[in-house]
């Protein structure tokens, strides 16, 4: 069990794993033009079950394609994140879940179907619709032909660590805090800036940016 999910998205992983994939495109035509080895539908459904277990949770970032598909999938539990492809229509009877942008399922996990930018200083963003295979800092990227066409396991990256460089955000908060008690404002009368009260050193910003020194 994840026990830093948060409690709506907790019971994922009451029985067995979380797997991840995104962009399987089942029989959508243009599969050849995003990767000219991309595989068959039944290859790709005997890859997910061989990771996959009745127990286990599979989520989806996206792009199906024929959602018959999911029904042959062996997973207790089926969780969709809608990708630019997905028509909720005609994909949503086929899972349990299903949502519509991006989500946060714990304080430092982002679930999206296309990548999020901007918050790498606080947050893992896994996602797919990159088929290019670009790794971003801080984003894992799961398009189905990027990771090798299996599902990739949610508990064992978390841990491999992929959490440890990132910080929790109200920690960015107090740390900030904390280091502006070190200064003191002053100012020469044309600038204001700052004085490190144990070290002298002066500092012009102040702020969550680059600091400029004299």
């Amino acid at each position: 069990m994840i026990n830093s999910l948060y409690k709506e998205f907790i019971n994922w992983s009451y029985t067995g794993s979380i797997w991840i994939i995104s962009d399987t495109h089942f029989e959508d035509s243009d599969c050849k033009y995003m990767d000219s080895n991309w595989i068959t539908p039944e290859e790709h459904i005997v890859n997910i079950n061989k990771m996959v277990m009745p127990v286990d949770t599979l989520i989806h970032l996206g792009d199906v394609g024929n959602a018959e598909w999911i029904d042959k999938i062996r997973a207790r539990r089926k969780i969709l994140i809608t990708g630019n492809h997905d028509k909720l229509s005609e994909v949503q009877r086929h899972f349990h879940e299903t949502f519509t942008g991006p989500l946060f399922i714990a304080d430092r996990i982002l679930l999206s179907h296309e990548p999020i930018f901007g918050l790498e200083g606080f947050c893992l963003n896994i996602h797919g619709h990159d088929h290019a295979g670009i790794q971003y800092k801080n984003h894992i990227n799961l398009a189905s032909n990027v990771c090798g066409y299996q599902p990739v396991s949610l508990g064992k990256l978390i841990k491999q660590g992929v959490l440890s460089d990132i910080p929790n955000y109200h920690r960015l908060t107090i740390d900030d805090a904390s280091n502006r008690k070190r200064y003191k404002e002053s100012s020469d009368g044309w600038f204001k800036y700052y004085i490190n009260v144990e070290t002298g050193e002066k500092k012009f910003e102040l702020d969550e940016g680059d600091v400029l020194t004299p």
